[in-house]
Formats: C-alpha cells, structure tokens, sequence
C-alpha cells in the first residue's frame, strides 16, 4: 500500500488519462485552445468535430468510445441544436459550450439533461469549461445518497444527479439512510428532504454526524416547507448546506459541487501531510498512525503480520561522493521500485526518513515476509541509478521482525531495526530477521 498521487504534479487537479470526449466546435480557434488545454491539464484525448457530418461519422467509427461530448448549439449544417441530439441519442453525455443564449434556450437545454452548459461570452469561458470537463469526469467517482420519502421526488433528484454523472444510492427513510451508509463506504454527499415518517431530516444529520465529520461527509438539507427556521435547524444539526423548495437545477448543482470541492481539499490537505515530499511514498508520521491499527487488527484475529526496516547501504559514502542531489535521485529510485512491486497490496510501505524505508506486511508471518524482502533486496540490488556519466549500482540491507503479540509499536521496529544491524553485519545487501536467525541455530 503505497501513497497513491492522481493529481496533476502543478497541482491543478486530477487527472483522466485514457478518457476520450468530443469537441464539437465550429470555431477553430476555441477548438484548438480546448484541445490542447483539456489535453495537458486533465490528461484526455480530444476528438475534434467541426461540423454535424463529421461528428457522424465518427461517432459511427466508435459509437462506445467517448467518455463525454462538449457541443455547440449552433454549426454551419446543424443551426439549430442538431448536434446535441445526435450525441444524446447515442448516450453520450454532453455539456453544452455556446454564445447563443436565452431564458428559451436554457429551458430547451435543461430539458434534456446535459451535464452542464457554458457561455462563451466572457473571459473566463474556456476556464469554466475545462473545471466543468473535470468535475464531471470526477463525480464519476463520487457517490451522493438522497433521503426522500416520496418516490417522485427522490427520482426527480437522483435523475439530476444522474445526468452530472454523480453515482447515486436511494433511501425512503431516515433508518433506510442508516442501512445505505453502512452498505456503502463511498458515500461523500447526502441530500436528504425534511419530512420523513420515522425521523426529521435534522434528527437524521445529527446520527450520522455522530459518525462522519463535515471533512468526511457532506450533508444538504432540502424542503419544501416555509418555515424559514428549517435552514438553521438543519445547519445547527450539522448539515453543510441547506436548500428549499422549488430550487433551480444549476443552484444544487453549484451547491452541490461546493460540498464535493469542499471533500476534495480536506482529501487533498491529508494526503499532503500523509506524502514524503521527495519519494511520494506515505511519510513515517502516517505510517505510525495507520501501522498500530494494521497490527492490532491482524493480533484480534490470531493471525500474523511482520515489519521490515529498509536501509540504502553505504548511503553517506554515495552523497560524500556524488552529492546529494544523485543522493535524492537514488532515493526516488529506490522509492518507485517499491512503489512499483507493492502496488496493489495491502503491504503498508513508508519512507521513514535518510535513507530508511519501513514496510508492514499484515497477514505475512515471518517466513514469508523475510522470503518476499529477499526478493525485494535482489530486484533493487539491479537497480542503477545515472550520475553523470557513470552508472552507480544500489544495494539494500533489510530486518524483519514477527508481531505475534501485544506491545508497543516502537517495540516492533527496534526489533527489525536489531535484525537490520545484523544484515549489515553480515557484510550488507542481505536480509535478516527473527526466522533466519532460527534456521540457522537449528543447523
């Protein structure tokens, strides 16, 4: 379990590397800016339609194959919204991009739920549709859950939510909520009516912010009373947002998007202090938050885990020599191969600090952990890292000790750190721990 960065490296946002949209523009100078900014900034790959023909044809090539289609309204052959029909009826979502635009226009779009429109009409347009592209690409990943007791209500909003691509899970009631978030752990936002038969919507927010924080879980309280009270009952309960009504679409979904922004920098905020600034590897300071719960949950259910201290041999002799700016070159690189060979496992890898790296194996004895670093200590010792001109090869000692029982966490890793000295001892590029020091006094 290594720390995992999906955001941009100049920290701009996330990105969707692999997803394809249509552009569908007539303006070659719009199509040629957004091409490229959707390109570099979200990582998408961009097809260009200038005009309806061309959007048939190659939607005809690839009907399944794109994730989203930005439209214009109006094309030279396709003057009146012609082109928004044809992605739509081959369900394709689509964001509206256009100049034209009337209270007539924005009624006739907003029937026919499209993710969202922009206008073309101010200086900030092109930024508003590429955040627009990147929210919806985002709320894929995003589940709302909405509490309502009348069934064509909760439809009418999860249909909304449906069309900004948001994941969305239903409940009628308050205890049906409470079933829905434990059922699902994925749930970031939830949008729950007021008047509900077994309990108010503010009781609702009160027990389940018992449980999730507001940096955690979003709530948004909606009703259509007119009790102007309602809204600071619900926030004073713990809601993040309140809205009465009949409410517009864009309103919620501006509301909307607010609270899942809001999640986002709390996300953004604890994997900043969760990284090792030079490796992107978890930092110790996580490592000693979520390692004691990894081992308390392994000793609860009898079972074994290990951990393993991770040392660059001969690490200040490599500075001394090189400098330490290939120093650090030969930490990231020792860094991404074990990201690289953990990736996907439940093996919690972290960089301590200099040239130490900790690894906690849940579920791995002894045996098998000392057998797994071994293979870990060969696939590095053909690491080689350039400086200059030169190719400098990079060893690893590494201990490991068992966790069978109850102590402190410190206790743990003096004890990988004592089998560590040892593997140094032994002439480094080894590795040591508690069962190869009992093969060998069985010998």
């Amino acid at each position: 379990m290594a720390f995992q960065e999906d955001l941009h490296r100049d920290g701009s946002g996330p990105r969707f590397g692999g997803q394809r949209i249509l552009l569908v523009e007539d303006s070659r100078m719009f199509s040629a800016v957004l091409c490229h900014r959707l390109h570099a900034e979200l990582g998408v790959n961009v097809k260009p339609c200038s005009s309806l023909r061309v959007l048939e044809e190659t939607i005809g090539h690839s009907p399944n194959g794109y994730a989203m289609a930005i439209v214009d309204l109006t094309l030279p052959d396709a003057p009146y919204g012609e082109a928004l029909d044809c992605v739509i009826a081959h369900g394709i979502p689509p964001i509206v991009f256009t100049a034209a635009f009337d209270i007539e226009t924005r009624n006739r779009i907003m029937e026919r739920n499209v993710i969202d429109y922009v206008l073309k009409d101010n200086e900030f347009a092109l930024d508003s549709l590429v955040s627009s592209v990147r929210r919806a690409l985002s709320n894929r990943k995003t589940r709302v859950l909405v509490v309502d007791d009348i069934a064509s209500a909760r439809l009418a909003l999860v249909r909304m939510l449906e069309a900004q691509q948001y994941m969305v899970a239903e409940a009628a009631s308050g205890l049906e909520a409470l079933a829905a978030l434990e059922t699902f752990n994925d749930i970031e936002v939830v949008i729950t009516d007021h008047h509900m038969p077994d309990m108010s919507g503010y009781e609702l927010t009160r027990r389940i912010r018992r449980c999730f924080g507001s940096d955690k879980l979003r709530i948004i309280g909606v009703s259509s009373s007119g009790d102007r009270m309602l809204s600071a009952s619900f926030l004073k309960a713990g809601a993040s947002d309140f809205l009465y009504r009949p409410f517009l679409p864009e309103e919620l979904q501006c509301r909307l998007a607010n609270n899942v922004e809001t999640l986002t920098q709390f996300k953004q905020l604890r994997a900043a202090a969760a990284c090792d600034y030079l490796t992107g590897l978890y930092n110790r300071r996580y490592f000693y938050d979520l390692g004691p719960k990894l081992v308390n949950d392994c000793l609860r259910q009898k079972a074994a885990s290990a951990v393993a201290i991770l040392d660059i041999d001969h690490f200040k002799r490599l500075n001394d020599t090189y400098g330490h700016e290939i120093g650090d070159e030969v930490l990231k690189a020792v860094a991404l191969r074990l990201a690289t060979i953990f990736e996907g496992s439940d093996n919690l890898l972290s960089r301590l600090g200099g040239e130490e790296f900790a690894i906690l194996f849940p579920m791995m004895d002894s045996i098998a952990a000392t057998k797994l670093c071994d293979e870990i200590r060969s696939d590095i010792s053909r690491l080689k890292v350039m400086a200059d001109d030169e190719e400098i090869s990079v060893t690893v000692s590494i201990g490991v000790a068992e966790v069978s029982d109850y102590e402190t966490f410190d206790n743990y890793l003096n004890a990988a750190d004592q089998f560590l000295y040892m593997a140094k001892h032994k002439g480094r590029n080894q590795v040591y721990s508690d069962a190869r020091m009992t093969e060998e006094a069985a010998q």
